[in-house]
């Protein structure tokens, strides 16, 4: 039976059409595999497949996710991320499954400053939506500047993230942007490369990121993720959901807060 594997161009172009080539035929591609996105068991050969290839600086792992989490795509990431990713493998799960763990960061600004993301679930309209909350430990200044002000949120409505003044609807999807969900775990967000290339890495995590079952479950019924990202000292680390929402919306009365909503990486 002919296996249900989609091979991006992307993924070809750096794999090269003999191994893909090998692919679709079955010969180097498992029957099953687990998702890298949901963690689930899938099925090469019973759904619809895609082939996510990550790329370090030396070495590239190939993963296989239900074509309903991932497309076939590319995602570049450091060769530390990468082998610590390798490592972290069972033997049974070595050639279907991989995910990087980013390691540091990307910094928007000041070297001193990092951005710190919760993740939550939000009900919005009645229905529960997964966020990431970002928030810098110390103002962003525009790069180039060296002044003290903050342009955290004037540089991420440059990028489309839209003013929010409160929480009565989902915001728009913003394109080109999305997040990263591997292994079940949160990876990255991810923005648009420069001149229509790749996408890169915005925010990184130090580990990957844990997020419950219901939110994992929420981001897989949407498809995306919704993001709000508020000046430092807006925010801060709320323990409990209920609070975080009470951060937001008086983040958002006081015009502290941007939002949007990102597809899940690469949809």
């Amino acid at each position: 039976m002919p296996r249900m594997l989609d091979v991006s161009d992307d993924v070809r172009a750096e794999i090269g059409d003999e191994e893909a080539d090998r692919l679709l035929a079955g010969e180097s591609a498992p029957g099953s595999y687990d998702c890298t996105s949901c963690r689930t068991p899938g099925d090469c050969e019973q759904e619809r497949t895609s082939t996510v290839l990550f790329i370090g600086d030396e070495t590239a792992v190939l993963a296989f996710a239900h074509a309903g989490c991932l497309p076939s795509q590319v995602v570049k990431v450091t060769e530390e991320q990468l082998q610590g990713a390798v490592r972290s493998i069972s033997a049974d799960q070595a050639r279907s499954a991989s995910a990087p763990a980013p390691a540091v960061p990307e910094k928007a600004a000041p070297e001193q400053a990092v951005l710190g993301v919760t993740s939550g679930l939000i009900l919005i309209a009645g229905e529960l939506h997964p966020a990431l909350v970002v928030e810098p430990t110390a103002p962003i200044a525009r790069p180039g500047t060296t002044g003290a002000g903050d342009d955290f949120l004037p540089l991420l409505i440059e990028q489309g993230f839209m003013p929010v003044t409160e929480l009565a609807s989902a915001p728009a999807v913003l394109h080109g942007w999305s997040v990263l969900l591997a292994m079940g775990q949160l990876h990255a967000v991810l923005q648009p490369g420069t001149n229509g290339g790749r996408p890169v890495a915005w925010w990184q995590a130090h580990q990957p990121l844990q997020v419950t079952e219901g939110w994992r479950t929420a981001a897989n019924k949407h498809q995306q993720v919704l993001m709000f990202a508020a000046p430092v000292g807006s925010i801060g680390r709320q323990p409990r959901e209920d609070l975080l929402r009470d951060a937001l919306d008086k983040a958002a009365a006081n015009g502290q807060l941007v939002a949007a909503a990102l597809p899940l990486a690469g949809t």
